[in-house]
């Protein structure tokens, strides 16, 4: 309650009554949470800075800097500014739409060693790309026992100040190439006389590093539809 002053009377009014013009208080919108990163972002940005170390835009040590951010990161928000000073610097946007009968390439799997080793070995499940990271360390991805869920895998392999040495069945068509920088990318094509074998594309870098790329010569490859004993 307060009081209104006119000439020649006192009058009493109550808060919220006509004549009670104060602003109400502004609502403080919420946050929106960050959205959080899928390895399909990660594999975007960790392809783009490969680019771009190709390309000269990066030198050793910056893709190394954000290769190891990239496989840190848990937001977008944490991805983006890795690559905004690149010219394909917007990971993000909507893809464009898959071409008439085009089939889905399957799940993405990564193997990253950082001062250190990773591998993978005995009977596990190749998925459709597999993305391999050696920086200061060493990684041995052997394909003998695997099982294979598509016909064509593509393997993404990048090694810097590192190296990754790769085994492969017999029986596996192998395509692809690298470009090695003061290092070496070893691989050997291979046509398998077998027309329903996988087919496994390999492409990457090598900077400083090494990358080998072996056939085992008696390993035959699993049935495509063996069922998952990893």
């Amino acid at each position: 309650m307060y009081r209104v002053r006119y000439p020649g009377r006192v009058t009493e009014q109550r808060s919220g009554e006509e004549g009670d013009r104060r602003p109400a208080p502004a609502e403080t919108p919420a946050t929106a949470p960050a959205m959080r990163a899928s390895d399909a972002d990660r594999d975007r940005v960790a392809e783009i800075l490969r680019e771009a170390l190709a390309e000269g835009r990066l030198d050793a040590e910056e893709h190394a800097e954000r290769i190891d951010a990239v496989y840190r990161a848990r937001t977008r928000a944490e991805l983006e500014p890795l690559v905004r000073d690149l010219p394909v610097g917007q990971p993000f946007g909507t893809p464009p739409p898959a071409p008439a009968g085009a089939t889905p390439s399957g799940a993405t799997r990564n193997v990253v060693a950082v001062l250190g080793g990773a591998e993978r070995r005995g009977r596990w499940r190749v998925s459709g790309r597999v993305n391999v990271v050696a920086f200061l360390g060493g990684v041995e991805l052997d394909l003998t026992q695997a099982f294979f869920d598509q016909r064509v895998v593509t393997l993404n392999v990048t090694a810097v100040l590192g190296g990754v040495e790769i085994k492969v069945p017999g029986n596996v068509t192998v395509r692809g190439s690298g470009t090695g920088i003061l290092g070496g990318f070893s691989m050997g094509g291979h046509e398998s006389s077998d027309p329903n074998a996988p087919v496994l594309v390999i492409q990457g870098l090598a900077l400083l590093g090494g990358v080998e790329v072996k056939r085992v010569s008696g390993e035959q490859v699993h049935d495509l539809r063996a069922p998952d004993r990893d």
